[in-house]
């Protein structure tokens, strides 16, 4: 049980760490955005955005799936 406990810490260690880098990513990318006052964006920026968008999504995606195996016990 120990290992699992190891392991699952580590994992979510990783998470935090992604979801840390992940949301600093969207953050600098929707400080551009803001910089130009509902411009059109240029592409390579729009794709940026998107990206970070995408990347932050998954994250919370995979925070919500342990939040679900740790409320339904099947973690700790």
């Amino acid at each position: 049980m120990a290992d699992k406990r190891r392991t699952w810490r580590e994992e979510e260690q990783r998470l935090i760490e992604r979801w840390n880098s992940a949301a600093e990513r969207y953050r600098v990318v929707q400080a551009e955005v803001s910089l130009l006052n509902g411009s059109v964006l240029p592409d390579d920026l729009k794709l940026r955005e998107q990206t970070a968008r995408a990347e932050v999504a998954a994250v919370r995606r995979e925070v919500a799936k342990l939040k679900v195996e740790f409320n339904s016990g099947k973690r700790y």
